[in-house]
């Protein structure tokens, strides 16, 4: 009795170790299938992709439409993204073009400064400390709080002869 018991509950091949691994690695793939599925929709954000890999469609003509608008909907955010980069490449373009012709400006008034102080140090006296422009340059000190140069005070030496 205990014999059939066994076979009915179990079933004809319930002694059937094959069949029991068998059914355990089906088991186990739908398992690691259906994770991955599940990692697949946890990464995607987006509703429509969720919906596509949970849909199951009816005709081709269903999957064909669902899928093209699924294309246009990555192809407008192609767009999207293309006419961003373009705007960013632009506005770079301009700041590179402004900081450009602002070192331009720079230099040009640089290259006056020099050419009034080559014209002045000719008229300063000789007793005078600015009559070195090399040496006023190195007594000269940047300050960081004011932002400007501290030059030192002009000074005339006088020399008396004994």
């Amino acid at each position: 009795l205990q014999m059939l018991e066994q076979q009915v509950v179990g079933g004809e091949q319930a002694q059937n170790k094959d069949l029991k691994e068998k059914h355990q690695r089906r088991k186990k793939f739908a398992d690691e299938r259906r994770l991955q599925l599940v990692a697949a929709l946890q990464e995607s954000n987006e509703d429509s992709s969720e919906q596509a890999l949970l849909s199951v469609y009816d005709s081709i003509q269903e999957e064909l439409r669902a899928k093209s608008k699924m294309l246009e909907k990555v192809q407008e955010k192609l767009r999207a993204a293309e006419t961003e980069i373009k705007d960013l490449q632009l506005e770079f373009g301009l700041e590179k073009m402004d900081y450009l012709s602002t070192i331009q400006r720079q230099e040009r008034e640089l290259m006056l400064c020099q050419q009034l102080l080559d014209q002045v140090q000719s008229l300063v006296r000789r007793d005078c400390n600015y009559s070195n422009l090399e040496r006023i340059r190195s007594e000269s000190v940047w300050d960081e709080e004011s932002g400007c140069w501290r030059i030192p005070e002009p000074v005339i030496q006088k020399t008396h002869l004994p």
